[in-house]
């Protein structure tokens, strides 16, 4: 007669060995994913290269277009008040019209946080 065949449990190992493993298995992980996100953000800089690139030409030539306005309201000026007022005319215009932009950002900053 046959006798019945009893479960073997896999051999015990020693829990300085499994907790090798955890740790290795633990690090593997962390380093797969501290890879996974640098995939991420280096796939999202390539993206924005161009747009960015595009954005700071649009500011040179916008920076270009508010010279030339400064330099017409100068010339503007020039002939009415003489060249001295009316430099120190046209720095105050858009020195105001800086500050007031400076303070629309912040109350906007303020406000959202």
């Amino acid at each position: 007669m046959l006798k019945p065949v009893e479960p073997t449990s896999p051999p015990e190992r020693p829990i300085g060995e499994l907790v090798h493993e955890l740790v290795e298995e633990g690090k593997a992980y962390a380093k797969a994913e501290a890879d996974l996100a640098k995939a991420i953000a280096l796939a999202k800089a390539k993206a924005l290269a161009l747009p960015a690139g595009l954005l700071l030409a649009a500011l040179i030539v916008l920076q270009s277009a508010v010279t030339i306005l400064a330099v017409g309201i100068f010339t503007a000026l020039s002939a009415l008040l003489g060249p001295i007022l009316a430099g120190i005319l046209a720095s105050l215009i858009f020195a105001a019209i800086a500050g007031g932009l400076a303070w629309w950002g912040i109350e906007r900053v303020r406000r959202a946080l």
